[in-house]
């Protein structure tokens, strides 16, 4: 989401670099039409690659990353996303409504996973497994098993690489809940300590109230 933002305004502040670019270089200049729009164009991808830099590196100050770190993380993101283009490639090609709903658990764990990690890109770290290994297992399995299924021959040998295929599928589902669970509990975690601060404050607050009224009690008492 950060990417998406930061594209546009990446473009608008290129935007008038190039119109006044163009500007100067005809009026100011008297620069051929046709060259000057060249040169701004040229303006243009420059201040483009400039601002780019910059925004980079307020990314990767924030998340406390190098560049080569940061680099590392959007191509393997990169790459995820092809996987998960290839994982939803494979809804029509499963027969059983179970197959189905698992195939979709399975995306549904993936895309959210990639998701943390590509608005937090230091979460990368805390599920580097689903993207080296658990990902691409998936797909491999989902593949072979959408191959087996679509077979006419039914002989005993397929039914069982088929069972087996779908018992491993649901063992990787419960593995990508734990990568799900593992990039989420530093939040969790974080939420859990906002939420004892806030009852500590309340505390805090609701103990001279409650003095307070006692105290009005007791006057009401004596008089």
């Amino acid at each position: 989401m950060i990417e998406v933002k930061y594209f546009f305004v990446r473009h608008l502040l290129s935007i008038p670099i190039f119109i006044g670019s163009w500007i100067a270089l005809q009026s100011g200049l008297a620069v051929h039409f046709a060259l000057a729009g060249l040169l701004s164009i040229g303006t243009y991808a420059i201040s483009n690659q400039l601002i780019k830099m910059v925004q980079s590196r307020i990314i990767v100050s924030k998340f406390g990353l190098t560049f080569s770190e940061y680099r590392h993380i959007k191509l393997q993101l990169k790459e995820a996303k092809i996987k998960l283009k290839q994982l939803n490639g494979y809804y029509l090609k499963v027969r059983s409504i179970r197959a189905f709903k698992q195939l979709f658990e399975m995306n549904n764990l993936s895309k959210r996973i990639f998701q943390i990690v590509k608005t937090n890109p230091r979460k990368f770290y805390q599920v580097e497994n689903f993207f080296y290994a658990h990902l691409d297992t998936a797909v491999e399995l989902t593949s072979k098993y959408t191959l087996l299924v679509s077979q006419p021959v039914k002989a005993l040998d397929v039914q069982i690489a088929l069972q087996d295929t779908r018992d491993t599928l649901l063992e990787l589902n419960q593995v990508m809940e734990k990568d799900l669970r593992q990039v989420l509990s530093s939040d969790i975690d974080h939420l859990k300590m906002e939420l004892d601060f806030a009852k500590i404050s309340l505390k805090k607050h609701d103990t001279p109230l409650l003095l307070k009224g006692d105290l009005q009690d007791d006057r009401k008492s004596t008089g």
